[in-house]
């Protein structure tokens, strides 16, 4: 085995890493550093002006983007299509519905044949657990993967919007915070990214709040306090992460209805006084008004949802502009 062929075997065990210390992919936030977690947070800061308006750059000029979202979504693909635009990229959106997936044609040679059609970068989402990560083990040197959400797993570029939004509303550095992330804990790869991105940027007060039917069995060893009561649970905290019911990933029923969990879970005008005064109201989304969260919460002077819609662009505007320049150094890498 050469030298060159030694390293690129290396560089598919750790398929996320750049030899930079940059990312040469971005499927997870679980295996970085908070240097790396913290310079993803800078990059997105550096696309807004003075005014808090997002501009315009050429850093993917010449690049093609292929969106690859085998699974339904609104703000997640249109952000980074919105992103992709701004970063001056060449934009293709493949219709899953009308692919070949659809005929029988599997994962691996879907992915061969777009790459052959000289893609730079795939933006993926998918319904399997693993599926970003196995196609970083499977693309060129000249392809960059960012996961745009894969099952249960992990939906890194939502964690780190939170990260950046948290960065720009909250009064307070990360390790002083106390954050209480509320409802569907099992089904959610939302949870699972935003718990290690969290621990990460070292927020040591982590709190976790649903009935037992909606958390994962031992959760208490990633080291967050798990809270059934949600009064207790959202005693003086900083931020309030809700998250959605994830009805089509439950497949049997867990709740004994959606009024009794909003009842028992929803995030509420007198629940949020019993927090900080100056908390956060986060949601990934979609909402479910009345299910998860009160109108008049997601709404309110608190409410930061919509921030993070626009954080949303900022974020992805970064992870793709240093995916780009960590797959520019493994390539250069490779050949020294």
């Amino acid at each position: 085995m050469n030298n060159v062929q030694a390293r690129l075997n290396a560089q598919l065990a750790q398929p996320q890493l750049a030899p930079n210390d940059g990312i040469r992919h971005f499927l997870g936030v679980e295996g970085l550093s908070c240097r790396q977690l913290e310079s993803i947070i800078d990059k997105a800061m550096g696309y807004f002006d003075a005014k808090g308006r997002l501009i315009n750059t050429d850093e993917l000029a010449g690049c093609t983007v292929m969106n690859l979202f085998f699974e339904n979504s609104t703000r997640t693909r249109t952000t980074f299509e919105a992103a992709q635009k701004r970063l001056g990229a060449n934009v293709l959106n493949l219709d899953i519905a009308r692919s070949s997936t659809n005929k029988g044609e599997t994962l691996r040679d879907t992915l061969w044949n777009l790459q052959a059609m000289s893609a730079d970068m795939f933006v993926v989402r998918h319904s399997a657990s693993g599926a970003a990560h196995f196609m970083a083990t499977q693309v060129t040197p000249n392809v960059a993967i960012i996961n745009a959400g894969d099952g249960w797993h992990a939906h890194p570029t939502q964690a780190m919007l939170d990260m950046l939004t948290i960065y720009r509303e909250a009064n307070k550095p990360f390790h002083q915070l106390s954050v209480a992330i509320i409802g569907d804990i099992k089904h959610s790869r939302v949870a699972r990214s935003d718990i290690a991105a969290l621990q990460t940027l070292g927020v040591a007060d982590l709190r976790v709040i649903a009935p037992k039917t909606l958390l994962p069995k031992g959760i208490e060893r990633y080291g967050v306090r798990v809270f059934e009561d949600i009064d207790k649970g959202l005693a003086g905290v900083d931020v309030i992460i809700g998250l959605r019911i994830q009805n089509e990933r439950i497949g049997s029923p867990l709740l004994p209805s959606t009024s009794e969990y909003f009842k028992m879970y929803g995030i509420t005008e007198s629940r949020v006084r019993l927090a900080n005064p100056s908390a956060l109201i986060m949601h990934p989304g979609p909402m479910n008004r009345g299910v998860e969260i009160a109108s008049a919460v997601a709404d309110g002077p608190q409410s930061v949802i919509l921030k993070q819609v626009n954080n949303g662009i900022a974020v992805r505007m970064a992870v793709m502009a240093m995916a780009l320049a960590g797959q520019k150094a493994s390539r250069a890498n490779l050949t020294n």
